[in-house]
């Protein structure tokens, strides 16, 4: 991938520092993608929380919401995650609920930049709807499901540290407004 402003990727390294960036959100917001993408314009490993909790449980999150409950997959995301943030500088996916969690969301303000990729329903709907790997969209109606996690939970997303809109549009301009908004943060 190439970013338009080889300057804007030195500025936004350079404010990262050692600290990890963690991308919080709704399912759908495009943590993952554009993460990965982030981390290649770094020079910085890129880690999937969700897969990280999948490899050291041996069980996919589908598995383990049904085995476990939500409370209990909860607990071990607050453990994977500190284990996470422990070494940095890199770039961390959560997974929708990670940040909700008030565990969680301690131990990623102590270990990281924060930016939240907010998207509004229409795009998360369009995004998420393809497949039906999404244990808390298993329900009568799932775009309501959606919406309701939306009103829940974006206030408590409005407390990271940057917010940056992810919408219909090429992937690298939502990751140019991701290190756009890291390299604002300089001297902060």
């Amino acid at each position: 991938m190439e970013i338009s402003s080889p300057e804007l990727v030195r500025q936004a390294r350079a404010a990262l520092g050692s600290r990890n960036l963690v991308l919080v959100g709704l399912m759908g917001a495009g943590k993952s993608a554009i993460g990965r993408l982030v981390a290649q314009a770094l020079s910085v490993p890129f880690v999937d929380a969700d897969h990280e909790i999948e490899r050291v449980s041996r069980m996919s999150i589908s598995d383990l919401f049904a085995r476990y409950g939500e409370d209990e997959f909860r607990a071990l995301e607050a453990r994977v995650m500190k284990r996470l943030l422990r070494s940095g500088p890199r770039v961390i996916s959560t997974g929708g609920g990670a940040y909700i969690n008030e565990r969680t969301r301690r131990h990623i303000k102590r270990g990281g930049l924060t930016v939240w990729l907010k998207a509004d329903l229409d795009v998360l709907w369009e995004r998420v709807n393809k497949r039906d790997t999404r244990p808390l969209l298993k329900t009568e109606n799932p775009k309501q499901t959606l919406e309701n996690l939306m009103n829940a939970r974006y206030p408590i997303y409005a407390e990271a540290d940057l917010t940056v809109l992810s919408r219909d549009v090429r992937k690298e301009e939502v990751v140019e407004d991701v290190l756009a908004a890291i390299a604002s943060t300089i001297g902060k």
